[in-house]
């Protein structure tokens, strides 16, 4: 009797195992047929290279690269900005950090950084870090992580170099040395719409890049910018691509390119409406 008992527990298990394992490969057959997401928020970025960001670290980059540019410092400082933010906090704007450190530079009020407040905005805290790395004697001939640890006296100083490459290939799309690098996907229901987003993306422009004459074109809600350079357009496109999602850009232009949110990537422009001297971005209409 006991053999018998342990003979069909065995038996059971067995069963259990193999329809255990069935349900497995049927999980599986179902899993691959259901339909994947369609609009994952997130950019990417392709320069001599390829780097992927979510929406945030996406729009800091620019930012902070923008800034550079408008402070007339070389590339090669980009360069050590981004690798900066990326090793202090992956691009993305902290409310804390290592003791009273804040925001993408991790810099810190009680070292004479500034306010709390004013580390928390990207574009004052990109301004310091600029100011700072300009004082240092020599740092255009220094490697990445050297100038970086200049500035910021961090307890990992060669922390900084391994990011030197993804920021050498953000510096090249957002400085315009690239043409359509820059694509991002956006969610389907902005913030903003209409005049308000209009107005914003105006503001933001105009902070990061230094004042902009920028126009209202008649026949969109948006603003067109002018481009003295065919790599002068491509850097706002970029930027205006890179902020999308968190200014309702619908559609930005420039030469015989276009961006959309709905495709999220860059496609030939079909309509005849191709131009090389400005740069369009369309907005979400308002309802």
């Amino acid at each position: 009797m006991r053999v018998r008992t342990r003979a069909m527990v065995a038996a059971g298990v067995a069963l259990a195992a193999v329809a255990a394992f069935g349900v497995y490969l049927g999980s599986r057959e179902i899993v691959g047929k259901l339909p994947l997401p369609t609009a994952v928020r997130g950019c990417t970025v392709e320069a001599d290279g390829r780097v992927n960001l979510n929406p945030e670290q996406m729009a800091n980059a620019a930012t902070i690269a923008a800034i550079g540019t408008q402070r007339k410092m070389p590339e090669q400082a980009v360069i050590v900005a981004l690798a900066t933010a990326f090793q202090e906090s992956r691009l993305e704007n902290l409310a804390g950090g290592d003791r009273d450190s804040i925001g993408l530079f991790q810099q810190r009020p009680s070292q004479g950084w500034g306010t709390p407040e004013q580390i928390r905005d990207p574009r004052y805290a990109a301004n310091k870090f600029y100011a700072a790395l300009k004082k240092v004697k020599g740092w255009e001939q220094m490697r990445v992580t050297d100038a970086a640890q200049k500035v910021q006296r961090s307890a990992f100083p060669e922390a900084y170099e391994k990011w030197s490459d993804e920021s050498a290939v953000l510096t090249r799309a957002l400085l315009g040395n690239a043409t359509g690098a820059v694509s991002c996907t956006v969610g389907s229901k902005p913030l903003l719409r209409g005049d308000a987003a209009a107005t914003a993306l105006t503001t933001g422009l105009n902070l990061d890049w230094g004042r902009l004459q920028t126009t209202a074109p008649a026949e969109l809600t948006g603003l067109a910018v002018p481009a003295a350079s065919v790599q002068t357009g491509w850097r706002y496109a970029h930027w205006l691509v890179s902020h999308a999602g968190d200014n309702g850009v619908k559609r930005v232009s420039f030469e015989n390119l276009e961006w959309t949110a709905d495709e999220g990537s860059w496609a030939p422009i079909t309509d005849g409406s191709a131009n090389s001297t400005l740069v369009v971005a369309e907005v979400y209409a308002e309802g």
